[in-house]
Order: C-alpha cells, then structure tokens, then sequence
C-alpha cells in the first residue's frame, strides 16, 4: 500500500500541516529564521525536547509546523541528518 507521503525509506516525510524548511540564520533565543516550502519566510522556535540534543545550524534541513493562529511563525518538529537531507534533495522531494 503506498502512501502519498512516501519518501526514501527510513526517512521521516511531512505529515497533515508539516513542511520542509531549510535554516537561513539563527536569532538565539532558541528561535532560528527558515525558508518553507510554500515560500514563506517564518520565525521557529525549538524546542525543549530538542535543544541540547540535536544542533541546529544555518542550512540544515528541518520540518516545521506552522501555527494556525499566527502564520508567520512555526515550530521545529525535526532536523535531518545531512544524508537525510541529500537522498531528499537529490530525489526531488525538496527543492
């Protein structure tokens, strides 16, 4: 059974409102501005359960949701491993 959502194996794809985002700078305050997929240029925030475990850093690819009721802004909900992110990137999954 496929899924509409299927991606390279063993890699985590985007579910209901998730996107792609790539880093473009960190602000401090565990917050980070990223380019999402549809465009739009947001504020993240990380975090708790990710600070201190997984580090974020300028063009790193992550997943973000982005919050119903202010949509300028997002919350980070994973980062990808650099092979993640190519074996997305090279199969067109992300551009």
């Amino acid at each position: 059974m496929a899924d509409e959502n299927e991606g390279p194996e063993g890699v985590r794809m985007p579910e209901d409102d998730e996107q792609f985002a790539e880093v473009e700078e960190m602000l401090g305050a565990n917050r980070v501005r990223v380019r999402c997929a549809d465009g739009e240029t947001r504020t993240a925030r990380i975090p708790g359960r990710m600070r201190k475990r997984e580090w974020i850093r300028d063009g790193d690819l992550v997943l973000v949701s982005p919050w119903d009721w202010q949509d300028e802004k997002a919350d980070i909900e994973h980062r990808y491993e650099n092979a993640d992110a190519d074996r997305l990137r090279d199969g067109g999954y992300v551009s």
